[in-house]
């Protein structure tokens, strides 16, 4: 048997991690966030026509404070708590909180957890753009000649980037870690060394005076928020790569490493704008020495290289999962290491992201321009992920313990609320990118998921329960030809068309008959001792339900391939194996009025485009008989 069933458990990290894997994590988890001091202070100070003592220390306190609050309690001492079998993310949570609930409450759940997933599609367009653009953008601080060839060469730089993302992540992961931890001291260093120039600004560490800048000045604290949040973009970044790395090397990186060079980083800018108000057109780069910001660029550029990786190869393991869980149409998953399963190149969703950065990059210009876009989608999905939590870590305690998880959620809750409400006031100025992006993608999933129903309950209408109507066959027997059939079908219990079609037209039946179902888990991996169920129906007929979890690909030809051995009485020798299925037209009724005509247009097509079962199940095309059939929507 294949010994690679219980891959996730095998490769799960150690409690204690070592070097390695806490350098991994920095490569992998910290890229985004850790690009953010390219621009969050250059972002949230440069409204303020006079930057003047109390404006820095006060914002640079107000920051300071968010990254405690909701990056270090929320995601890394809370969220990483809510892991669905040691996986963490939008949509495994969504499975979490939806576990064991029907009716209304459960369908509510799911589309939260959608619109959290959908809005990280924004993230993965808009993180590649701002975080490419202000990196070269320090080129115009080298020399204003520059200035043109900013755009050009982030243009350059990410049709690169999605170029190689076939190759796989595998050879370039090994340098991320090293590159990123290098990054985080040169943050640190530079940070320290304007400190130590203006300790004063230390100061910022008091809550005092972000209490102070907030009750001078509500109104425009909540606008600073939109910008403020800038500094926590790559949080879910966290929770959502939990299952790589383990909570422990997270949280050990966050706080031995990457929480002091980003306070350092932060605090060091404060310090140079305190001497410098002026050096709010870049304070990131003009921290550095002349003979220093050359390197720095390069330097930069090479992180939010990584940076964008990490987003891009969310977004291919986003797509797999909402495949898995039935709310995307089947496509090409391409694996891109034969040891890492995590390791995916989805070449639609490549292009795809390719092109919309792009045309971000060309469209806005500037990363000062993007910024407006950039919180929309990160609160977004920040208050989806508090949402969730609340149906999951109270109904892990009780008592006491239970009425504190409500009150430190509801703490959290409040400020991603503040914090969003603050960006949707970015709407018109860009913040209508992640939302429009957010709304198609979610039409298109729930449009995807309930089309597939209504094809579901249209196949199951009318027909007898499959036990019952093979027996009957038993009773008056067709022609039995040799060898086993595998008719795969989509509902357990009932009469695949497939079979109902070889009957019609061959009239014979194999000697073995075996339907298969394919389900996907609210797990992310499922161990091969708890692959299938097998039940037998007639003299010669069986039903196999087979589950895989939503980070997993299901592999028909290694099921049975384990089924053989298991239950040797089965036939199930390649060579006189075949397998039916059934492939449908979607026909749309043209009498329906047209606000439902659109959606049923629009499945009809997502079905036209789907990846072929075959492939997506890994059968072999030779050994497959298809019947074609037409169902009306």
């Amino acid at each position: 048997m294949n010994t690679t069933s219980d891959h996730k458990s095998a490769s799960r990290p150690a409690t204690s991690p070592g070097a390695a894997l806490l350098v991994g994590a920095l490569g992998v988890v910290y890229g985004d966030i850790g690009t953010s001091p390219l621009y969050a202070i250059r972002a949230s100070l440069s409204s303020f026509a006079v930057l003047d003592t109390e404006h820095i220390l006060g914002v640079l306190s107000i920051l300071f404070w968010m990254l405690i609050l909701v990056v270090s309690l929320k995601y890394v001492a809370l969220m990483l708590r809510a892991d669905n079998r040691g996986e963490g993310g939008t949509l495994a949570l969504m499975e979490l909180a939806v576990r064991g609930i029907a009716g209304g409450r459960r369908w509510t759940l799911t589309i939260l957890g959608l619109i959290g997933a959908c809005l990280f599609y924004g993230d993965s367009i808009i993180t590649p753009a701002i975080s490419v653009l202000s990196a070269v953008e320090g080129i115009s601080i080298v020399s204003h000649t520059l200035d043109e060839w900013v755009v050009p060469f982030s243009v350059l730089i990410i049709a690169c980037l999605f170029a190689i993302q076939s190759r796989g992540t595998g050879a370039m992961g090994k340098l991320f870690g090293p590159i990123m931890l290098f990054w985080f001291l040169a943050l640190g260093v530079l940070g320290g060394w304007h400190i130590a120039q203006a300790p004063q600004v230390l100061q910022a560490l008091n809550p005092w005076w972000a209490y102070t800048f907030i009750s001078h000045a509500p109104l425009d604290t909540f606008l600073l928020l939109g910008a403020v949040v800038l500094a926590l973009t790559g949080a879910e970044t966290l929770y959502a790569d939990m299952g790589h790395f383990g909570r422990s090397a997270i949280r050990r990186a966050w706080f031995g490493l990457v929480l002091p060079s980003l306070v350092l980083c932060y605090f060091g800018q404060g310090a140079l704008l305190l001497g410098d108000p002026a050096a709010i057109r870049n304070p990131f780069f003009l921290m550095a020495p002349g003979w220093a910001l050359a390197p720095l660029v390069g330097l930069a550029t090479v992180a939010t290289i990584i940076a964008s990786q990490a987003v891009i190869s969310g977004a291919f393991s986003v797509t797999r999962q909402a495949v898995q869980l039935g709310f995307w149409p089947r496509m090409a998953i391409l694996h891109t290491s034969a040891k890492e399963e995590g390791q995916i190149y989805l070449p639609r969703v490549n292009l795809l992201l390719c092109v919309a950065v792009i045309v971000l990059v060309v469209g806005f210009g500037s990363s000062d321009r993007l910024t407006h876009t950039y919180g929309f989608a990160v609160t977004g999905t920040m208050l989806m992920t508090s949402l969730l939590a609340f149906h999951v870590l109270p109904r892990r305690a009780h008592g006491v313990r239970r009425v504190l998880w409500m009150a430190l959620l509801s703490v959290f809750l409040l400020l991603d609320i503040l914090l969003f409400a603050s960006n949707t006031l970015k709407v018109g100025d860009g913040g209508w990118l992640p939302l429009a992006v957010g709304i198609s993608l979610l039409t298109l999933m729930v449009t995807w998921k309930q089309g597939r129903q209504r094809i579901h309950e249209a196949l199951a209408d009318g027909q007898p329960p499959l036990r019952e109507f093979m027996e009957g066959i038993e009773a008056y027997p067709p022609t039995r030809v040799p060898g086993t059939a595998v008719f795969m079908s989509m509902i357990v219990n009932t009469v695949p068309p497939a079979l109902l079609h070889n009957l019609k037209h061959n009239k014979v039946l194999h000697e073995q008959v075996i339907f298969l179902t394919v389900q996907s888990a609210d797990v992310p991996y499922v161990s091969f001792s708890e692959r299938f169920k097998l039940e037998k129906l007639s003299r010669g007929s069986w039903q196999v339900t087979a589950r895989w979890g939503f980070k997993q690909e299901p592999n028909v030809p290694q099921l049975l391939e384990q089924l053989g051995q298991e239950h040797p009485e089965l036939n199930l020798e390649p060579m006189q194996t075949s397998f039916y299925l059934s492939r449908q037209s979607i026909i749309v009724v043209r009498k329906v009025p047209l606000y439902l005509r659109w959606r049923r247009s629009l499945f009809a097509f997502m079905a036209r485009n789907a990846s072929r079962s075959t492939r997506f199940y890994k059968i072999p095309p030779n050994r497959v008989v298809e019947m074609g059939m037409q169902v009306e929507l």
